[in-house]
């Protein structure tokens, strides 16, 4: 296996990878590279990394570069089998279609093989240009999306025991996400840990009163009166304004 090992070689990979499929200018390259002061010698220093980086991305039998010189840059042309990025977009806006479609056990299969493809933070020591890192802030939000559809679906589908625990660590991850806690009390108390349930509500709310001074949303607080009141669990509603799902009908 080949690995690039100049930095500036893997920044210009990153950024044409961040449009695959666009066109990013000369402009843009420049400061992804090299911030607001390239050096004199830019265009000729981009142009020898165009052609470094083309001979390591040549494959046996392959009549044309997947980096296609256009004015006023260049671009780059890969498919979703090449990039682990571009399948984890495909297989979340797949799980999204079965999910909106009321495919649940589909869009659990499609969800799960997205979240898969993450193997730690994305491009985390190549985000000091604007390209990169827009699009890294930008895929890291797919990923947290991508956890709300999967729970939402596994929630849908009466499996509320089986993402207690993964919502658990994803509070722990992100904090003042209020949907997960929203999640978390709806799989308790549907497991019939009444109690828990409402202690992930204080959660929450000291959370939120901690870091923003602020109260839960309105639907974690309809949601903390229906467990005091006693509600039935099977029948409580998912769709709120927090639903990923809601939106994407």
């Amino acid at each position: 296996m080949r690995f690039i090992s100049a930095r500036k070689m893997e920044v210009l990979l990153a950024a044409l990878l961040s449009r695959s499929g666009q066109v990013v200018t000369t402009g843009q390259l420049f400061t992804e590279l090299w911030g607001e002061n390239p050096p004199r010698r830019a265009s000729a220093s981009l142009h020898v990394y165009i052609s470094q980086l083309r001979a390591f991305l040549s494959r046996p039998g392959q009549s044309q570069s997947s980096i296609v010189t256009r004015s006023p840059g260049y671009l780059i042309q890969v498919g979703a089998d090449d990039v682990d990025a571009l399948d984890f977009e495909s297989k979340v806006e797949e799980g999204r279609t079965h999910a909106a479609l009321c495919r649940y056990e589909d869009a659990v299969a499609s969800l799960e093989a997205a979240l898969a493809l993450w193997r730690g933070p994305a491009l985390h020591d190549l985000r000091d240009g604007p390209l990169v890192n827009t699009y890294v802030t930008w895929l890291e939000e797919t990923r947290v999306e991508c956890h709300e559809m999967l729970i939402e679906s596994y929630l849908r589908l009466g499996r509320h025991r089986e993402v207690v625990g993964r919502l658990q660590m994803l509070i722990v991850e992100y904090p003042l996400r209020e949907v997960f806690y929203r999640y978390l009390m709806i799989a308790l108390h549907r497991a019939e840990r009444r109690a828990e349930a409402l202690h992930v509500y204080q959660l929450v709310r000291r959370a939120l009163n901690e870091e923003l001074g602020l109260e839960p949303c309105r639907s974690l607080r309809e949601l903390q009166q229906a467990i005091l009141n006693g509600e039935d669990a099977s029948d409580m509603l998912l769709d709120g304004p927090s639903s990923p799902l809601l939106g994407a009908r």
